[in-house]
């Protein structure tokens, strides 16, 4: 065989699995969501056009949905990223007990989703939580963590904050240690002072890097189901039900699979342009 084609035959299985679990899946969803298709249903499904996505992008609980969405994404990865990028700097400064530290902050990534979801319940539960007899203990009145609107969301945001600002404290401790030592030297020689290291090299030379992180954690968050789905169940009411979410209730417990691939296929731009947008930006800090 030449060259040619044992690159083809090694590369083949790769390419035909893909095919399989990503390319068609989506292709499919993308005829789906042009029809008024239901899994429950019998009988061929009946070409709607754009109806689908008229009636997402008219929908005040779309509206509402996305809004919630927002309000975690920009929540956590922004507490995440402070969370994250402090821890990591102040690792950065030690030089005995660094890789343990590192060790025991990485923890609770990882743990899977849903054990994270159902630890917390128990943690949080306004009877029996440890949480509330935490407060108890020192006088405070005891708080409804995830039954109540008020409480509910930031509970979630709290909760993805905890199992992910390792994640950003990874990255940017990359980062950190990438850093030449020559350049805080030649600072020390001008008797800088620490927060102009900071500011004028640290940051800089880091900041690509976090920026990085923080795209990653932004898609996960947009893409939120598991812990909604164990610790509120998408409430009280609506109040916590996010996009990812609420399309599991149109597919399986509405069985709207025509309206539920609109959904998708919508998130999918979304996060494809948002994406691009993120990316040209990131190009122009590095040409600058």
């Amino acid at each position: 065989m030449s060259d040619r084609w044992l690159a083809v035959t090694f590369i083949s299985p790769a390419m035909l699995l893909l095919l399989a679990m990503s390319v068609f899946p989506l292709l499919w969803a993308l005829y789906l969501s042009f029809t008024d298709y239901s899994a429950t249903r019998g009988g061929p499904a009946h070409f709607i056009g754009f109806g689908n996505y008229t009636a997402i992008l008219t929908s005040a609980q779309v509206h509402t949905r996305a809004l919630t969405t927002l309000i975690y994404v920009v929540g956590a990865v922004g507490l995440q990223t402070v969370l994250g990028f402090g821890i990591a700097y102040l690792i950065s400064r030690r030089t005995h007990g660094r890789g343990v530290l590192t060790t025991l902050f990485l923890v609770p990534m990882m743990l899977s989703p849903v054990v994270v979801g159902l630890f917390w319940r128990f943690m949080l539960d306004a009877q029996f939580g440890v949480v509330n007899s935490m407060l108890g203990s020192v006088g405070l009145g005891q708080v409804e963590w995830l039954t109540r609107q008020r409480t509910a969301l930031v509970s979630l945001i709290v909760v993805d904050t905890w199992q992910w600002t390792p994640f950003i404290m990874l990255i940017a401790l990359a980062g950190l240690t990438a850093v030449p030592k020559y350049l805080y030297e030649a600072a020390s020689i001008d008797r800088a002072s620490e927060w102009f290291r900071f500011r004028t090299i640290t940051l800089p030379l880091v900041w690509p890097l976090l920026l990085i992180a923080v795209l990653f954690r932004a898609i996960e968050a947009f893409r939120l189901f598991d812990l909604v789905y164990i610790l509120t169940n998408g409430g009280p009411g609506v109040s916590t039900e996010t996009l990812s979410f609420h399309v599991y209730k149109v597919a399986f417990l509405g069985f709207n699979t025509g309206t539920a691939s609109a959904y998708g296929i919508l998130m999918v731009l979304v996060v494809i342009v948002l994406t691009q947008l993120y990316l040209r930006y990131l190009n122009k800090l590095k040409e600058g």
